[in-house]
């Protein structure tokens, strides 16, 4: 594991940073990870609403002593029926960090090349070193944006295998034109499109284009949008073509049964669902407001749970301790949880 280069991001648990601070995890605000606040789906009915349709789930397993559905079926046809591509072409990982890891151990060998533009998830620049891959860094614009051109000199200049992105992008909630990913779908480059964050966008996730696309993959994630994030469920969409190759290399037991049955519980609630977007977004405006108003802070426009602020009048965003980027040097980020907790 020599070619192994970086620790991966450390998000420590509200219990490690109980131990750490001195304090009780419940008074503890975790704002690190762009996770949930409002959790899972409570129940339809409004009599027990601390009880949720998750914990019933769970609740009535009648086999949790049997190993999970290698296939994870069931939860791929709730899939298929949630997004209207069929489960054959959907593969669900333990978390998408898995299917990022599946997809990189499948596609490449040490020495191979990805392409990765930063600022952004640092997961991509982690599993290439894991899997003895080149990382090739093609930096997006002031604003955010990818500069495509730069994209498409480092294809032809480097043939790299894979180019990673997210959209809406971590950290600045950016978004990628359906002219831009056209523009990089005609490179000869396997295509990951990772939508982690896509509910937050207003905007239609492309998981249906890799039925016309035999180079795109689309992660998602439960982790942002339903609140499961501790259980670890995240899916993808993929061309017929390569998900025969992911099917023979993934673990078989990768999705627990109680993850499966959160998942698929967490799909049977949409309207909860919509109603946690809604007052995710409502909170993201209220907060851009706010940021706008505080004379050394620069926020950026978001399609996401959380604002990049951009930290002007000589004061240094490193000593908030929030990770930095090569466009992010003067940034610190806020994340959206209720309006009591950003209070």
């Amino acid at each position: 594991m020599s070619h192994q280069r970086a620790p991966p991001p450390n998000h420590p648990s509200t219990d490690v940073l109980s131990a750490n601070l001195g304090r009780k995890p419940e008074d503890i605000v975790k704002l690190d990870a762009n996770e949930n606040p409002y959790g899972p789906p409570p129940e339809a009915s409004h009599k027990a609403f601390i009880c949720s349709k998750v914990f019933e789930a769970l609740g009535s397993l009648k086999f949790p002593y049997i190993y999970p559905d290698p296939q994870s079926r069931r939860l791929r046809e709730v899939l298929a029926e949630d997004s209207g591509l069929e489960s054959n072409h959907i593969l669900v990982g333990c978390g998408a960090d898995e299917l990022i890891d599946l997809i990189m151990r499948c596609t490449l060998d040490p020495g191979d090349k990805i392409v990765d533009c930063p600022p952004t998830f640092t997961m991509y620049q982690f599993d290439a070193a894991v899997n003895g891959a080149e990382v090739i860094k093609v930096l997006r614009k002031p604003d955010f944006s990818l500069n495509v051109k730069l994209i498409v000199d480092a294809v032809q200049l480097e043939n790299p295998k894979c180019i990673f992105f997210t959209s809406p992008n971590n950290p600045d909630g950016s978004i990628i034109s359906d002219e831009d990913l056209l523009k990089i779908l005609d490179l000869p480059i396997l295509v990951v499109l990772d939508e982690a964050y896509i509910e937050f966008s207003g905007l239609e996730s492309r998981m249906k284009w890799v039925k016309k696309h035999d180079n795109l993959i689309v992660l998602r994630t439960f982790s942002k949008r339903a609140g499961l994030a501790g259980l670890r469920v995240g899916y993808g969409a993929f061309p017929l073509s390569i998900i025969e190759y992911l099917w023979r290399a993934k673990q078989p037991y990768n999705v627990s049964v109680a993850a499966e049955v959160s998942a698929c519980a967490a799909l049977q609630n949409p309207t909860y669902l919509e109603k946690v977007k809604n007052a995710l977004l409502q909170e993201r405006d209220r907060l851009y407001k706010l940021l706008s108003d505080v004379p050394f802070l620069n926020p950026f426009p978001s399609y996401s749970n959380f604002i990049l602020c951009e930290v002007k009048s000589g004061r240094d965003a490193k000593k908030l301790k929030v990770p930095t980027f090569d466009l992010t040097e003067h940034c610190t980020r806020r994340i959206l949880n209720p309006e009591s907790q950003c209070e």
